[in-house]
């Protein structure tokens, strides 16, 4: 849309305007401009893995780049010369999943981590004088003190002593090189290792309403570069977590498992708090480069924006010593969102989940004829005046009439059933990129016809997006015919059919005559009716087991996913001693399904031939395991943490939300802050592309096509306006600004394709919608019938072709 412009405006006037503002970091703001993105194009590619390439990073002058790959080697190049410097063998039985240089270190010392459970530090002055095929070095320093995967290494800016790694053990330890080179000590295991800092073998939820049990796997984690006491980690359930290390007990070792210490914040956005499903988990979680926010990607889900609020932080002291002063800032909050309409931070209880998806009856006395407040009504000119007098510029008026402008184009899209998705888009640029510009009026019509479009895209999630915006234009004026009508169509879409209803009867008190909403009160009515009638057929006649029979294709979830209710019913007795060796039983076999492939295509007829391997861990649910002598959780009341004694946390809503990509096939798969600033938001994909976002407005601004099969990497250059990506393809592609033409679609050095954005996007949702549902022969999982999976559970595997 052309009057859809960029905020950071034109290159040439923020050139121009050095010379005005000198407070102004221009080399900062050209670092990720706008028009540097929508020219970026594959400028290199980076040969010398044999394997999938799942880590990337930079050194702190952007000189270097290191890569960790399934070939067990580390690669380190020049940036400059795009050449390969130095090969590692190192050493590791399986794939490496991270790799950092140490800080403050010249960049002599890098680490990894991998899938044998291990940490290892490499000194590279030990490479000078070798052969170039004399790779093969032993390690500076070897911890194997973790018993799963390593998932995630994070270094302290300035410290060049230690290096954290969080593991699917749900342990996340500290290393410091100063207490040894080697970890556990000669002739001791690796309960003994004093290095834990976070145990959250016992940390896990289900919802945010409940007390934590289960082992939360860790697959990410990240110090703050501007206030490096915060860490923040992110694991096998939907709850990102802030520490603050200051507040954290003194290392231990892991013999006991430990309740989990508190937390700052929780992150969460909340219509994914209270799911209880256990696939759900998150796959990388960062912080922004001034650590103001974080950034949290989803399997089977979108990336999400949240604030770490400093506010919170400065009575974080009072908040874990008692619940007192969480309240009161809470009700600040609260206070704050009724009086201004707009928050950036938003704290929510279970309680305020549960109201989202199960509104309250509402309405007892709902106006016939309730009008917005007359003070809201002639918006413009309210807003014209107001401009013409506090500000007397000239720009405030324009920029509201651009507004406008957008949201008329939203409702000529919603109207004519078109252009949805650009419809969206124009009401995020109002809403998000001109929040104290607009008037209540302007701004209840906008929410109403985005909830409105949202409904019509039916996108993942869109319906609770679009409940969010009929709560918001309700909070504006409580006699919202539009709100009430869209909220209707929003719960039936979630099978809320009660709810549904009596927001559709509110409606149509507003207007009795409107026989859209007759229909639509009716159509209801016949939902409930049926569901109704469902439900006494199976109450009647008991759930019908599916009749298994050849040739049916059956879910992975279907087969190997146990549900979380059968686990907790399960008994409760002594772990083996199987089971407290963490024994791994692995299983290869060949398999057929479908792939990211040409968009173009039809999916279903993209086959690949492989093998998908698979770790079953023969491990026992919390619910098993709090009986054992080492199963159970140390603390001093119960371990069990009844619902009528366990005190739920709040949790931090999304501030914004990314939609585009797709992540189900790997759980290594990040998304990441560009640029210096953190403006923009990128992440890679399974179909093979990686995608860049305004971070304020969520609005998509560049898709790149970055590996033949899934973008798992996207790292930004410290300095530079240039990119790293990487994925199941062996290489590394470097891209930067050198297209000749910009554009949102680019193919590598071939300039921009005329690929259909909205068809590769809504391709990426159905497979969204899909879940982890990939779908596999009867044939074939009915050998995983033959095992037993009453105690295992499936991971997710990083590599989709070996």
């Amino acid at each position: 849309m052309e009057i859809l412009n960029f905020h950071d405006g034109s290159i040439y006037d923020l050139l121009e305007g050095r010379s005005i503002d000198l407070r102004h970091d221009v080399n900062r703001s050209l670092q990720m401009h706008s028009s540097l993105i929508r020219r970026l194009t594959q400028d290199g590619e980076l040969e010398g893995h044999q394997g999938c390439v799942n880590t990337v990073a930079w050194n702190s002058t952007g000189s270097l780049l290191i890569s960790g790959s399934d070939d067990t080697q580390i690669n380190i190049w020049n940036y400059p010369s795009r050449k390969l410097l130095h090969s590692i063998e190192t050493g590791h039985s399986a794939n490496i999943f991270c790799t950092k240089f140490i800080p403050e270190t010249s960049d002599e010392l890098v680490a990894s981590g991998a899938g044998d459970a291990e940490v290892r530090l490499f000194h590279l002055s030990r490479l000078s004088g070798r052969g170039s095929d004399e790779n093969a070095m032993a390690p500076s320093a070897l911890f194997q003190c973790h018993t799963r995967r390593v998932k995630k290494l994070a270094v302290e800016v300035g410290n060049p002593n230690v290096v954290w790694s969080a593991s699917e053990d749900g342990t996340l330890r500290q290393h410091d090189f100063r207490e040894g080179a080697s970890c556990p000590p000669a002739g001791s295991s690796h309960q003994e290792c004093r290095n834990v800092l976070l145990d959250l073998r016992c940390g896990a939820k289900k919802s945010l309403a409940d007390p934590p049990k289960q082992c939360l796997s860790l697959k990410s984690c990240d110090i703050s570069s501007t206030r490096p006491h915060l860490l923040l980690v992110g694991g096998s359930d939907a709850f990102a977590r802030l520490y603050d290390r200051r507040m954290l007990s003194p290392l231990t070792s892991c013999g006991k498992k430990m309740t989990p210490p508190p937390c700052v914040n929780y992150f969460c956005p909340m219509h994914l708090s209270d799911r209880g499903r256990s696939s759900l988990h998150l796959t990388h979680v960062t912080f922004s480069p001034n650590g103001e926010e974080v950034l949290i990607s989803y399997s089977a889900e979108h990336v999400y924006l949240m604030d770490v609020n400093h506010e919170y932080e400065s009575v974080t002291a009072n908040v874990m010593a008692g619940s007192y002063a969480h309240g009161v800032f809470y009700y600040c909050l609260h206070l704050q969102e009724t009086m201004t309409g707009h928050v950036s931070t938003m704290y929510y209880t279970p309680g305020d989940a549960l109201k989202l998806m199960n509104p309250c009856p509402i309405l007892d006395r709902v106006g016939l004829g309730s009008p917005v407040s007359d003070a809201f009504t002639n918006d413009f000119s309210m807003k014209s005046n107001i401009a013409t007098k506090n500000f007397g510029s000239l720009m405030q008026l324009l920029q509201l009439d651009k507004c406008r402008k957008l949201v008329q184009f939203a409702e000529r899209s919603l109207k004519e059933g078109t252009d949805y998705f650009y419809g969206i888009e124009a009401c995020n640029e109002v809403l998000d990129g001109h929040p104290h510009e607009i008037g209540p009026t302007l701004k209840h019509d906008c929410l109403c016809t985005r909830a409105a479009l949202l409904l019509k895209r039916k996108w993942k999630n869109d319906a609770h997006m679009a409940i969010s915006d009929c709560n918001r234009a309700r909070r504006i004026d409580k006699s919202s015919f539009k709100a009430l009508f869209y909220m209707s169509e929003a719960l039936l879409q979630l099978n809320k059919h009660k709810e549904a209803l009596e927001f559709a009867v509110a409606s149509q008190c507003l207007a009795p005559y409107d026989s859209e909403v007759a229909e639509k009160v009716e159509d209801i009515k016949r939902h409930l009716a049926a569901a109704e009638a469902e439900k006494s057929n199976k109450s009647n006649d008991g759930v019908p087991r599916p009749e298994t029979r050849p040739g049916r294709f059956l879910s992975l979830s279907e087969i190997l996913y146990r549900s979380e209710a059968n686990s907790d019913a399960s008994q409760d007795g002594p772990r083996s001693e199987r089971e407290d060796s963490d024994y791994d039983e692995e299983l290869e076999l060949d398999f057929e399904t479908s792939v990211s492939g040409d968009e173009g295509r039809d999916i279903e007829s993209n086959i690949l031939h492989g093998s998908l391997n698979l770790r079953i861990h023969r491990r026992g649910d919390s619910a098993r395991e709090t009986s054992g002598t080492n199963g159970a959780c140390e603390s001093p009341t119960s371990s069990r943490n009844d619902k009528t004694t366990y005190q739920p946390e709040a949790a931090i809503n999304m501030k914004q939300r990314y939609v585009g990509h797709c992540n189900i096939g790997t759980d290594i798969k990040q998304a990441s802050f560009l640029g210096s600033r953190g403006e923009y938001v990128a992440s890679g994909s399974d179909d093979g592309r990686w995608f860049i976002w305004d971070k304020r407005t969520g609005r998509l601004i560049k898709m790149l096509m970055g590996d033949e099969h899934v973008v798992n990497c996207v790292q930004c250059h410290p300095f530079d306006c240039t990119v790293a990506t990487s994925g199941i393809d062996n290489t590394i592609k470097i891209w930067t600004p050198s297209a000749s033409i910009p554009s949102i679609v680019a193919g590598g050095a071939a300039g921009p394709e005329t690929a259909d954005v909205l068809e590769i996007m809504e391709n990426n949702q159905r497979k969204l919608s899909r879940n982890r549902d990939a779908i596999l022969p009867f044939e074939l999982l009915e050998r995983f019938r033959m095992h037993d999976f009453g105690e295992g559970t499936l991971h997710p595997f990083e590599c989709s072709q070996s």
